[in-house]
């Protein structure tokens, strides 16, 4: 499953206008109940090194800079910490290296109080100074502020040792609390020697987090618990992190028992897997829509017929079945991510709630169009140019390398040749983020309502706008949604966006993709659990991984 390239048992928040929250004015000051990140103590017992496995991705570069476009595992989360985290699937907001934190001035303002306790693994005090220069240096180098945090900002200042005010242009508080209270800090007395934090290597990162790197290999690398966190010791002394080429390779390992905590596609898991011991076990809640993203700047891909003409000549029941052995469920035009059908307009179209699969309704469209086909059976445009394109997908990846054979398969029975090209992780994502691609199979990750996923995938500034959509429309429904705690108005806001995305397909909603989460309890348990879910189990949510680490009891 392809990941979000982002950056962030407790109370929800209660006062804070999060997302749909009702009931908190515009204008009133709104604070937080947040829970914190568990701190552990300084005599607790530790257990044995953990081996994690987050995909198969080939050998690693030894790079652990936060602001690069790829970075090792273990950067964001377990080495650099957020001030708060917020849980995308449960609504929880974390504490982190924020104790808590208010909002005032009609929402426009945001008062963080930090941890007083904090400080960086070389020993060095954390303070308020280095959460503003970590958000100077985004202002300075804007290729580092890959969140867009600055096109929200109007200032970033210290109020004292332990307390940073930030003030935003317009209120934006689903923003502030995602992507502001979400932004990983960095040790000031450390970067504001370097000239581009975007083009420099790290190999001795030095952060606020659980634990600090400890040795590094091409083929593995070790992450030690940092024996000073201040929130206590870690209970898991070591993670370790062996690369993997394939699916098929650490699964083979997963079986045999040589991985405690992965996210890897497996077919056939309870058979395979957890019927093989009892401390094997999985959780897969459907957390992410699965997209065939497009190059909207392609010429032909551009036209909105030929991205309907693709939507009609996919089966998505046989990409669920055959390509993710029936873990996942075919999609929904409007995007509306699975769980969260209660903001779905009851008033859209029929044919925007639902694809049907129908490839002669695919070439009749692109006849119409003026499309015909050429002696190879390929549709060909007005202007003479081939429906053909090149869709990319990560190696190894087995269920989505299998669901881009069959979308090729598919199209190509109406007349689309898609030459599927499998690349590396670090390729795949370096080809998105540059916009250099045609077609590709992407997650869209979200929060606990459809705002996250639209903004993040729909608006200019969202973080996976691979495809470079910038549609009116869309981009003031967000605006006004970010300003407003008022449920409904929310949802009026939200049903415009349904709509375009619906009709427009910016991108080519697929599935509903399953989470994979497996994980053994032979070494640890209180892992996060369909009866125990006290944080996402996505162990893509970086924070989110480095407090389940923290919520770990050793078994002795």
């Amino acid at each position: 499953m392809t990941l979000t390239w982002k950056k962030g048992v407790s109370a929800i928040l209660t006062l804070g206008c999060i997302g749909a929250l009702a009931g908190c004015s515009s204008q009133q000051t709104a604070a937080a109940s947040v829970a914190p990140v568990k701190a552990a103590s300084t005599t607790v017992s530790q257990g044995q090194p953990l081996t994690i496995v987050p995909t198969p991705s080939g050998t690693f570069a030894d790079n652990f800079n936060p602001f690069a476009v790829t970075s090792d595992y273990g950067t964001f989360g377990f080495i650099y910490e957020t001030l708060f985290y917020y849980d995308t699937q449960t609504g929880k907001m974390w504490s982190v290296l924020g104790d808590s934190y208010k909002w005032s001035n009609g929402n426009k303002t945001l008062t963080v109080s930090l941890n007083p306790k904090a400080k960086w693994t070389d020993g060095q005090a954390f303070t308020s100074q280095d959460v503003v220069f970590t958000f100077d240096l985004l202002k300075k180098y804007s290729s580092a502020d890959t969140n867009g945090v600055w096109t929200q900002l109007a200032s970033v200042a210290a109020k004292g040792r332990d307390t940073v005010v930030f003030t935003f242009k317009h209120p934006n508080i689903p923003f502030g609390l995602e992507y502001v209270l979400g932004t990983y800090i960095v040790p000031e007395h450390i970067w504001s020697k370097i000239t581009d934090p975007t083009k420099v290597t790290v190999t001795k990162p030095i952060g606020t987090g659980p634990y600090v790197l400890d040795t590094f290999s091409p083929q593995d690398y070790k992450l030690k618990a940092n024996a000073n966190y201040y929130r206590g010791k870690p209970p898991v002394p070591e993670l370790n992190f062996p690369s993997f080429n394939s699916n098929e390779s650490a699964n083979l390992a997963m079986i045999q028992g040589q991985i405690d905590w992965t996210a890897v596609f497996m077919p056939g898991i309870q058979q395979a897997y957890a019927a093989k011991s009892p401390n094997n076990h999985y959780w897969f809640p459907l957390g992410v829509t699965l997209n065939l993203s497009v190059d909207l700047k392609n010429p032909l891909l551009s036209q909105t017929v030929v991205r309907q003409a693709m939507s009609m000549a996919i089966n998505r029941n046989v990409l669920a079945t055959k390509g993710e052995y029936g873990y996942d469920k075919p999609a929904e035009p409007d995007a509306v991510p699975y769980n969260m059908s209660s903001w779905q307009d009851p008033n859209l179209p029929a044919q925007d709630k639902s694809f049907t699969y129908n490839p002669a309704g695919a070439v009749a469209l692109l006849k119409k169009a003026g499309y015909k086909k050429n002696a190879q059976g390929i549709f060909v445009s007005p202007s003479g140019k081939p429906l053909s394109f090149t869709l990319i997908v990560v190696s190894g990846w087995s269920d989505e390398d299998t669901d881009a054979a069959l979308i090729a398969n598919q199209l190509k029975q109406v007349g689309i040749q898609v030459n599927v090209h499998e690349v590396t992780d670090s390729a795949y994502q370096t080809q998105l983020s540059s916009h250099q691609f045609q077609l590709a199979i992407n997650a869209a990750y979200g929060g606990p309502n459809p705002y996250y996923v639209y903004q993040e995938n729909y608006d200019p500034h969202g973080d996976a706008d691979w495809m470079q959509f910038d549609n009116p429309g869309v981009n003031q429904a967000l605006e006004d949604f970010a300003q407003t705690t008022n449920t409904d108005r929310q949802k009026q806001d939200i049903y415009k966006v349904e709509k375009i995305v619906a009709e427009q397909l910016p991108t080519i909603p697929l599935m509903y993709g399953a989470t994979w989460y497996e994980y053994n309890t032979s070494k640890y348990t209180n892992w996060p659990s369909a009866s125990n879910a006290y944080i996402s189990p996505s162990i893509w949510n970086y924070e989110g991984a480095a407090i389940t680490v923290m919520h770990l009891h050793p078994v002795h």
